[in-house]
This record gives C-alpha cells, structure tokens and sequence, in this order.
C-alpha cells in the first residue's frame, strides 16, 4: 500500500505529466516565497508574545494597574498605556491571546473533522450517501452564521467550549465541500483502484489512500480557516458574547469602543493583533499552496 501511494498516487493524484521539472522540496519551495516566510515570522512573533512573554511579564489583566486613561509613553503608565479602568493594555493582549488562539484553534479541529469526514463520505460513496449529506451540508450553509452563533452563546454561558462550537457548527460546510471535490477527483484513479483490487477496505482507502493526496488542498484550507475562527471570535466578543472572567482581544475591543476618541491605544493595539495574527496565517497559507502545488516547483 506504501508503494501505490508514494509511487503511482503522487503521480496520478496531482497531475505530474504537466508539470515542470523540479527544482526543490516543499520546504525549499515556502522559505523561497518571502510573503510566506515574513508570514511564518509573523506567527512565530505572536506565539512568543502570547506563551513565552507571561513567562517573565507576570502580570494580571484585570489587575488595576494605574490611572485609567494613560496613553502609551505617560508617566507611570505601562508599555502600552491602560484602559477605561486603569487595566495594563499589554497584559491584556498578551493573555488574551492565549484565549483568542485557544478557541480559533479548537474551532478549527472541529470545523476540520466534521467538515473532512461528511466531506469524504459524500466524495467516496456518492449516490444516496452523497445527496443526503450534502443535503446537510446545505443547511448549515444557508444559516445566518452570526446569527446562529450569536444564539447558541446568548442560549449557554458564554465559555471556551460554548464559543469553539458555535464557531465551529457554522463554519464547517465549506471544507466538507472542498473534501468531497478531491475525492470524487481521486477516488477514480490508478491508485485507488489499485488499492481495490488487493482487498483494502473502504476505511483504509479514505484513510490511507485518498486523504493523504487531498491533504496539500486541505492543509492550506486549515490555515485560512483559523483566520476566519479569530475574525469570528473576536466578532462575539466584540458584541460582549465573551467569558468575561478572561480576556481576549475581541473583547478588549469591545470594552474600549466607546472610549475610542480619548483612549484610542486600548482598542488599537488588540485590532494590531488580530490583524496581524490573520496576516500572518493567510501569507503562510498563500505559501504552502504554492510549496504544496507541483506544477509551480519548477518557478
């Protein structure tokens, strides 16, 4: 079985016979590309800033640190200046990156899962399997999302687990499509029905054969899809749909709107990291889909 998948399915799945020689690996390929480079820098920065600073910046933020209102630079004010209340603005980005990334991940793994097994099964079966779940897809596409997601938190405590499913139950659909396309254009192939022909089961052929050539697609796919889990959970926090006993940099922005003309670094500097942190995923995505795409090896 590792045979037909190194050998005939690379070949077969992704089209070699157009393609240009090759002049590198993947990696080679994405550290040539410097948008997708300067992106990597961008997450490697954010993740430092978010679980290797609090290592040594001990600090609360919800702590009452000084005068509210301090502008970054102001006498005893904090690096970055406090809020409304006198919180640390860079202790709460800071930590509350921890909770933005936290729930942008979890969303993904869950958008990812539901959204590649439906997604397969629908590409793998066809037929009936094939109308009924994408009957389904169907429905949870044509949802209002914010909406949606909006009554499923105001429904429950607002909570880490609460907001990675609403995000997560609405944001699916599309790589359930995605996944079903390059199934039904690979399932067809030499390989697979090489596979067939020595007894593998359907299991191990969505598993072992199919989904490994689909996961170049799918892997850019995740990366854009934890950009979008950011926007929306700082969209529901901004609306205060947020666990309020931790903070997050939606939630900063939130709480800082109506102060935006007379303290506009409390709102500016949590948007600058969100901002960044969707850059920085959506230019290594661009850079993997070119790294991961064999036709532009030979660029």
């Amino acid at each position: 079985m590792t045979g037909i998948f190194v050998d005939q399915g690379a070949v077969d799945a992704l089209g070699s016979d157009d393609r240009e020689p090759s002049s590198g690996g993947p990696w080679r390929l994405f550290v040539r590309n410097r948008a997708a480079v300067f992106g990597l820098f961008l997450l490697i920065g954010i993740l430092v800033m978010t679980f290797i600073v609090p290592i040594w910046y001990v600090k609360d933020p919800g702590d009452l640190v000084a005068r509210p209102h301090l502008r970054p630079g102001a006498e005893g004010a904090p690096l970055l200046g406090t809020d409304n209340l006198g919180r640390d603005i860079l202790a709460i980005i800071v930590y509350g990156g921890r909770t933005t990334l936290r729930v942008a991940a979890g969303a993904a793994v869950l958008i990812v899962f539901v959204g590649v097994t439906i997604g397969s099964l629908a590409g793998y079966y066809g037929g009936r399997v094939d109308a009924a779940l994408m009957r389904f897809t169907e429905f949870f596409q044509v949802l209002p999302g914010l909406l949606f997601a909006i009554v499923v938190v105001a429904l429950f405590e607002p909570s880490f687990w609460v907001i990675t499913f609403a995000i997560g139950t609405i944001a699916w659909p599309g790589i359930a499509r995605l996944t079903r396309a390059e199934f039904l254009r690979l399932k067809n192939l030499e390989f697979v029905k090489a596979a067939r022909a020595i007894g593998a089961t359907d299991f191990r052929i969505i598993t072992r054969v199919i989904l490994p050539n689909a996961m170049p697609t799918l892997i850019v796919s995740t990366t854009l899809i934890m950009g979008s889990a950011i926007l929306f959970e700082a969209g529901l926090a901004f609306l205060g749909l947020a666990d309020v006993n931790s903070a997050s940099w939606g939630l900063a922005i939130g709480r800082g709107r109506e102060f935006f003309t007379i303290n506009w670094w409390a709102v500016t500097f949590p948007g600058l990291a969100i901002f960044f942190t969707v850059l920085g995923l959506s230019l290594v995505g661009d850079g993997l889909q070119d790294a991961l795409n064999p036709r532009l090896r030979g660029r």
